[in-house]
């Protein structure tokens, strides 16, 4: 059985030497972000802060600090729900193994919630103010909640049966929020509550929200779960939790989750907007101030022990890693029933997740032909970029198991050695521009807007892919330092300012027998060091920094029948743009601060 709250949740972690206590009083602007990044960084245990600077509430964070601590956490429930989950997509299954079927009986019964009169959330009220403000990076625009959980219902059809449970960004403070009476509330595209607002607003009625904070752990794990429409968050909350989740009904607001540390409630008006952010996100930048719904808060409760559990959002990897590793397991081996022909899908973390899919499918369309090219790997790539949140990505590289069925979708220096040694440029990269992209990534031509990129390989190995910078290679004026990223890949430096220009330049002095052409992928960044010292950096630079329809270039490129291909190297500019948002840098006195916390005879010290 799952943890009734969080309390028992961090008991239970204390008792298995996997939380440490830090009595030594800590600030929430910036100090103990700082401190959260350090410790998952060693793979450290959860941490309880009793005292905060100028905050009556304990702080806990690191919860998911690791992928064994988070299965730990739903270590008594996290078979029966991968079995529910494989029944989601084959419910054959059950036909063919009834007994082990007959076990998730009383798994279903915790699916549904159970309406309570009270609960220990609503025993006391706080203010907005109250609630502790954890600032993660200097430029955010005020603190916010890291791990919340919003819950709306579908105003057309009331109840938890047509319910959303999303992890939105929910800015506390700062802005022009009215302090104490407003807070923001930051939704990207492709998300749930979108559907209730947008009815919300046809219906021209303010939104009923919940967001609350704390709780099991169960409860922010489904909120961030991509589940399919028709099956509520809180349902699979249950499953996990191994018990029904308890909602304190009101006649008041919506329903909120009877075990929650804390829950603000309100509505959204449907006309009003204010800008929100900046804020540091998970794509290693900070996502700049756009107008965002406003939720108007009309009640905050607390249970009387509360905790705020809190995390960092940067770029990756971080906490919420654990989150994308525990969803694959979860929910990875349903992937063949859900997308026909789709073997295996990677949302690349050290990329920023949407940025850089990796996928595996079938190519059977013409098993007899002499010489197979992606045919029906173009189906499934248009499949998975159907798909919910997958229809975020910007790179899709897509291979077929036929050419080799033990390919770990996850080694992702094989997978890219395997489709650069088969690619071929002048046909196998398929585009598609003035599309939606993720909201908080900045290389496309708006707030939403940007291009994706498919790159298919399918058949025998074409080429050798080299590992070593040939000698003597030369490059045009402003282009230097060539180094090997990964076999077949060559990072350039570039001129600053990221000019088109500067690109037509290189591919324009780079045709022929260039050696240059000889890897069929090249990156130009800022930094060729910085980019290939780490398999991560050169992921995050290459996929963070480009715009597939104005950032891919190509040696001896054309255009043939609106088919854009090229007979050389395929080039990414990778540079850092004008209009693209800044990195995320610590403010070196906190660092200062923290590196005295962690010296011998600080409390951080043996932890860092």
């Amino acid at each position: 059985m799952g943890y009734r709250n969080l309390r028992e949740c961090l008991d239970d972690l204390e008792r298995t030497s996997q939380l440490v206590r830090i009595d030594h009083e800590v600030d929430g602007e910036l100090e103990v972000a700082e401190i959260q990044r350090r410790v998952y960084a060693v793979g450290g245990p959860a941490i309880y802060y009793p005292r905060v600077k100028d905050c009556r509430f304990p702080l806990v964070s690191n919860l998911f600090g690791t992928i064994e601590r988070t299965r730990f956490l739903f270590r008594d429930t996290i078979e029966s729900v991968k079995r529910l989950v494989e029944l989601k997509g084959d419910p054959g299954a059950a036909l063919r193994s009834p007994l082990k079927s007959l076990g998730l009986l009383g798994t279903a019964w915790s699916m549904r919630p159970k309406h309570v009169r009270r609960g220990p959330v609503t025993e006391c009220t706080a203010r907005v103010s109250d609630l502790p403000a954890v600032r993660n990076w200097p430029d955010d625009g005020g603190p916010f909640i890291t791990l919340p959980q919003v819950y709306t219902e579908d105003p057309r059809r009331p109840g938890w049966r047509h319910s959303n449970l999303g992890m939105y960004r929910v800015q506390l403070s700062g802005g022009q929020y009215q302090p104490d009476q407003e807070v923001g509330l930051h939704y990207q595209i492709h998300r749930s509550i979108g559907i209730h607002h947008a009815a919300a607003i046809e219906r021209g009625e303010p939104l009923r929200v919940a967001v609350a904070v704390g709780g099991p752990p169960t409860m922010p794990l489904s909120a961030v779960m991509p589940l399919p429409e028709g099956l509520p968050e809180l349902a699979f909350a249950g499953a996990l939790g191994g018990r029904r989740v308890r909602l304190v009904r009101s006649s008041h607001h919506l329903p909120v989750p009877a075990e929650a540390d804390f829950c603000l409630v309100g509505t959204i008006d449907p006309e009003r907007l204010l800008p929100e952010g900046p804020f540091g996100d998970h794509l290693g930048y900070y996502s700049l101030a756009h107008d965002f719904p406003v939720m108007r808060v009309e009640q905050v409760y607390h249970r009387r022990d509360a905790v705020w559990p809190f995390t960092v959002v940067g770029r990756p990897p971080q906490e919420d890693t654990s989150f994308g590793e525990i969803i694959h397991e979860l929910t990875g081996p349903a992937i063949p029933t859900v997308v026909p022909g789709v073997h295996a899908v990677h949302a690349v973390d050290a990329a920023g997740v949407h940025p850089l899919l990796l996928a595996i499918g079938s190519e059977r369309y013409v098993p007899y032909a002499e010489k197979r090219q992606p045919m029906e790997l173009l189906t499934c790539a248009n499949a998975i970029l159907g798909q919910g949140q997958l229809s975020l990505a910007k790179y899709l590289v897509i291979a077929a198991r036929e050419d080799n069925p033990d390919l770990d979708i996850h080694d992702i220096v094989s997978v890219f050695r395997h489709v650069l040694e088969r690619i071929d440029p002048s046909r196998d990269l398929h585009f598609q521009t003035s599309t939606t992209i993720d909201t908080l990534d900045y290389t496309g031509t708006g707030l939403n807007q940007g291009s994706k990129l498919v790159l298919a390989a399918a058949g025998p190995a074409c080429r050798e892919l080299p590992i070593e910078v040939p000698a003597g290679m030369g490059l045009p004026d402003g282009f230097s330092d060539p180094r090997v990223a990964l076999p077949g890949v060559l990072a350039v430096r570039g001129p600053a300012g990221g000019s088109t220009g500067d690109m037509v330049r290189l591919v324009g002095g780079c045709g022929g027998d260039h050696p240059l052409n000889g890897f069929p992928l090249v990156v130009v960044v800022d930094d060729s060091q910085f980019a290939t010292k780490t398999l991560e950096n050169f992921l995050w630079v290459t996929f963070t920094r480009s715009n597939p329809a104005s950032d891919v270039h190509g040696v001896d490129a054309f255009i043939r029948d609106k088919h854009w291909g090229c007979r050389g190297s395929i080039v990414i500019d990778a540079r850092t743009k004008p209009e693209h948002a800044p990195p995320l840098i610590e403010d070196p006195e906190v660092t200062r601060r923290v590196d005295q916390l962690a010296a011998a005879g600080g409390p951080l010290h043996g932890i860092l």
